[in-house]
């Protein structure tokens, strides 16, 4: 019996108290070597594949050729247009089916729009994303994009880029010579990069000064990574998502220009993500600096988003770090999330907003779920609760509250809906949460409070106030 017993365990395994069979690891024949050769790189126009994931391999079949922009008549030098060469290019590549095109160090003019065909990748010097903060003049290094084309236009047909059924963008900095930093309004411009195929994708890009960052629409199963800039007036638009997409890794931050002027129409109408109709989204590690609305959820004839958003940050957000005008029935997940709600006069001197750092809109009817979140700075309300839906805070840390504006503002202000809070620390003293009537239900249990409980609820709100120290 004791040997059966001892196969027995050796069989199974004990993982939190269930019991499950072992998975057979097969130990390596050999360490697997990551030599400088078989590193996924492009040099003299070629691409290395890399490595053999089970051997380690370097991959013995033959490189991809990239096909280099200047043999097709691209001026390094910004002088000349090079919207044709480029053209040419990519449809050279689409013609053999797919590819690489490569555009060496330099700066490229364009009068004119480019399109990356299906299947073809345009990939510039860069392997990470770059970053130029304050630059005097066109950067000097590395593949940067100079777009002319149009000035005056929003609409997305007027785009600077085009990215197709799974193509890709990778390793430039774009930036608009006719927008420089000064105390001019910039002018507006059209998205710089659209994607609207399935499985598009643009990575290690850097949008010094564009006016409209991203545009995605029925870009299904898009991927947009390690993207970083100014973007003045929406940093990114997801739309008509059928299938899930995949973001992470932006960031928003006033490196081009931080001119109270250039910066009026970011501080007072920009907005870093603007989300509509998404089945579903993955959003890791975003951020945005300093723009009226951080995170804007809203409703479009092709509907609303549902998402997942993890890591996520708003800072010296003007009006509202978190606007959420509509979301499905799924609901808005947000978790280790960071919000700051607040302006002066170092970047927005005109502004006259109460700043909010959670704000859910009648129209809303999916829940709005935070959790393990931080929520700080000089703000008026933490958040201010109009949908008829359920909104929860568990696990988050109130810094402050009536700040802006000191008036006994509440730190959660609501009318509507259902309310949530466990678990979460008011750091300040003051009123903790407010629930006038319209509200339906409010929770509040084991939350940690300073200075006493300081919670109020009209007498027809359902509530269930326990365990609050």
């Amino acid at each position: 019996m004791s040997c059966l017993l001892f196969i027995l365990f050796a069989l199974l395994g004990f993982g939190n108290g269930k019991y499950g069979f072992r998975e057979y690891v097969p130990v390596p024949k050999r360490p697997i070597f990551h030599s400088s050769s078989a590193r996924r790189t492009i040099k003299n126009g070629i691409l290395n594949r890399g490595v053999n994931i089970h051997s380690g391999d370097v991959i013995n079949a033959p490189p991809v050729e990239a096909l280099n922009v200047l043999d097709y008549g691209a001026d390094i030098t910004g002088d000349k247009d090079s919207t044709d060469a480029f053209k040419n290019a990519l449809n050279a590549a689409f013609n053999q089916k797919g590819g690489f095109v490569y555009a060496p160090t330099g700066k490229y003019k364009f009068l004119g729009q480019i399109s990356i065909p299906d299947g073809v990748s345009l990939v510039g010097s860069y392997l990470t994303v770059p970053q130029h903060e304050q630059p005097t003049g066109i950067p000097d290094d590395g593949t940067v994009f100079l777009p002319y084309y149009g000035r005056g236009e929003l609409n997305e047909t007027f785009s600077f880029i085009t990215v197709g059924h799974s193509a890709a963008l990778q390793g430039v900095t774009i930036l608009y010579p006719d927008n420089p930093c000064g105390d001019s309004i910039p002018v507006a411009y059209p998205p710089t990069i659209r994607m609207n195929q399935p499985n598009s994708a643009i990575f290690d890009i850097e949008l010094l000064n564009s006016y409209y960052g991203v545009y995605a629409v029925e870009a299904h199963r898009h991927f947009i990574s390690r993207i970083q800039g100014q973007p003045i007036f929406i940093g990114l638009y997801i739309d008509q998502t059928y299938d899930i997409g995949r973001i992470e890794n932006v960031h928003w931050n006033p490196w081009f220009c931080k001119n109270t002027n250039y910066m009026y129409t970011q501080t007072t109408y920009g907005e870093g993500f603007l989300f509509a109709r998404s089945d579903w989204e993955y959003v890791f590690n975003t951020f945005a600096f300093a723009y009226a609305v951080g995170y804007h959820f809203i409703e479009t004839p092709s509907g609303a988003m549902n998402g997942n958003f993890v890591g996520i940050g708003a800072d010296y957000a003007v009006n509202v770090s978190v606007l959420v005008d509509a979301s499905q029935k799924m609901g808005l997940l947000i978790v280790n999330g960071e919000f700051t709600a607040y302006h002066n006069s170092q970047f927005a001197p005109n502004a006259t907003s109460l700043p909010v750092a959670v704000q859910v809109n009648k129209d809303n009817i999916g829940n709005v779920n935070f959790q393990n979140t931080a929520f700080w700075g000089p703000m008026q309300y933490c958040a201010q609760l109009y949908g008829d839906s359920t909104t929860i805070f568990e696990g988050c840390v109130f810094v402050d509250w009536d700040d802006h504006t000191p008036n006994g503002s509440p730190c959660i202000h609501a009318n509507n809906g259902n309310v949530v809070l466990i678990g979460n620390t008011f750091q300040k003293k003051g009123i903790q949460a407010v629930f006038d009537a319209g509200t339906k239900k409010a929770i509040a249990t084991s939350n940690i409070v300073t200075d006493g409980v300081n919670m109020k609820a009209d007498s027809s709100v359902l509530t269930s106030f326990t365990g609050n120290l």
